[in-house]
């Protein structure tokens, strides 16, 4: 196929401007891989690895293929303590902790979802991926050197046109313009205002106009259609994670992939009972009942302590009532094909629309 702009063809060494997005938790490097090898650019999700459990996904990718790839990385700052909204968190969940027989003692075993570090960079220089990605801004600019100096690309997300303007600042080789219809947390750092949060339609030629470097469009794409619309409003390429997750190399749930394919455009709603931080998923018993936004919630990570246990209580009885179900708007577009079977279907379907388009 031919794509007029080649910014992000030539800028990252792959065929296609289609980025499978790197979502932590269903991403594995199978994933990544097989979006690689179909000419699409592969990410992994290094948010809530270990150093050694990434060095053994990089290390499986360069078993696999020789295909350029991305890693991201949350930056969040790490969270204070606070003792008082913990325990009010704690009892606003005693209730449910009843219900399925739990301890309070559980309340401490959430996953861990750590900002990126010098360690993690260490791993990153051995493997040398092609971009290093970020969520919630970017890293301190030490921790950022020793990659551009080896050569690796520096991407992040925004979610308004200031702070694509604060990243291309700070010298981003492209931007994510998240758009408000995106699955999972937002990557806003400049604000926490989560009504003001622009559309990706509406974001992505606002964002255009205002910066120089390629934008990526994400949120709410899943489909050749929604690829063409973004490139005629001026992206140079998009970025797809919910229309990923019913693909087999995806470690999506069985409770999740059924709540995907039970989806309509009105199933989802931004919510921070499971991490503390504003995120899109399919509303279910829990979001109602809890939020879908509260103040009980503690900062972001932490609010994971309390929730995992009541998590895998549910999803042993089969219920996904407290499972962190995240989608984007356009969930029910999702199909249940192989990684490579689908990106080269989206190429296809982007062909298709574009030619539709004139």
């Amino acid at each position: 196929m031919h794509w007029p702009d080649r910014r992000l063809l030539d800028l990252f060494g792959i065929e296609h401007p289609l980025i499978q997005a790197p979502m932590a938790g269903p991403n594995t490097p199978a994933l990544a891989i097989e979006v690689a090898k179909a000419g699409g650019f592969g990410s992994l999700a290094a948010a809530m690895l270990t150093p050694e459990q990434l060095r053994a996904e990089l290390q499986q990718v360069r078993q696999q293929t020789d295909r350029p790839i991305n890693v991201n990385f949350f930056c969040h700052t790490p969270p204070v303590a606070d003792a008082a909204r913990e325990a009010a968190w704690c009892e606003r969940l005693a209730t449910y902790y009843a219900e399925f027989g739990l301890s309070p003692a559980d309340a401490d075993k959430g996953p861990t979802r750590a900002p990126y570090s010098a360690a993690m960079g260490e791993i990153l220089l051995e493997y040398r991926p092609k971009v290093a990605s970020f969520h919630f801004g970017l890293p301190d600019e030490a921790l950022l050197a020793p990659l551009r100096a080896a050569g690796i690309l520096i991407v992040s997300s925004a979610t308004t046109v200031a702070e694509a303007r604060w990243l291309e600042a700070r010298g981003v080789a492209a931007v994510v313009a998240q758009g408000a219809e995106a699955g999972g947390h937002r990557g806003m750092f400049l604000t926490d205002d989560v009504g003001a949060q622009p559309g990706t339609m509406a974001l992505v030629p606002q964002m255009v106009d205002a910066v120089k470097v390629p934008v990526i469009a994400a949120g709410g794409i899943a489909d050749g259609r929604g690829i063409a619309a973004a490139l005629a409003l001026g992206a140079a390429g998009a970025q797809i994670g919910t229309a990923y997750l019913l693909t087999p190399e995806a470690k999506t749930s069985a409770i999740h992939r059924a709540a995907l394919a039970a989806t309509d455009d009105g199933s989802t709603c931004l919510t921070n009972v499971f991490t503390g931080r504003p995120a899109r998923g399919i509303l279910n018993r829990f979001m109602r009942e809890v939020g879908p936004l509260s103040p009980l919630a503690p900062q972001f990570p932490l609010a994971a302590g309390a929730t995992t246990p009541l998590r895998t209580a549910a999803e042993a009885r089969g219920s996904g009532d407290f499972t962190s179900l995240w989608s984007g708007q356009a969930g029910r577009l999702a199909r249940a094909m192989p990684a490579g079977e689908l990106t080269r279907l989206l190429v296809e379907e982007t062909a298709q629309a574009r030619a539709r388009l004139g």
